[in-house]
């Protein structure tokens, strides 16, 4: 359901995986994002977590995921530790019997995990390091899914 990688994993194997054996599932969404590679940002992409705690939590947003969309299943895996650009940093999958179902999720999950999940975001450029913190956009984003639905 969750997994907290310090080694760069490959998405299209984890994708494969997932998606094996699924003769009632008609839907699999995928997001990967991955680290930046643009000259004008910083050369490196660190990720701190709290053993235990982290999974735990990102769990349970799993698990609201799947009652609050029907889903069959869903994995997240993530990187934790020094990221360098290109490499993939979050991989989200999600199964269901439909694809707006299964679409929403993704969504949904990669909302909180930007802006929610306990991860600690530093960025290592040429000027030195600092802490990342959500965006506006991000914050703007999730709230979406606190607003009651009609």
């Amino acid at each position: 359901m969750i997994r907290l990688v310090t080694e760069t994993f490959d998405p299209g194997a984890e994708l494969n995986a997932f998606s094996a054996g699924r003769t009632v599932t008609g839907a699999v969404a995928s997001f990967l994002g991955l680290a930046r590679g643009d000259p004008s940002q910083p050369a490196a992409l660190e990720l701190e977590a709290y053993p235990g705690f982290t999974e735990s939590q990102i769990a349970a947003l799993i698990e609201t995921a799947i009652d609050r969309f029907g889903l069959q299943d869903a994995r997240v895996i993530h990187r934790i530790g020094p990221i360098p650009p290109g490499d993939p940093i979050v991989l989200v999958l999600t199964a269901s019997p439909h694809r707006r179902e299964a679409f929403e999720a993704c969504d949904f999950l990669m909302d909180y995990l930007k802006s929610r999940a306990p991860f600690w975001k530093k960025e290592h450029g040429a000027d030195g390091e600092r802490w990342v913190e959500p965006t506006k956009r991000d914050l703007s984003d999730i709230q979406r899914w606190d607003a009651p639905s009609s």
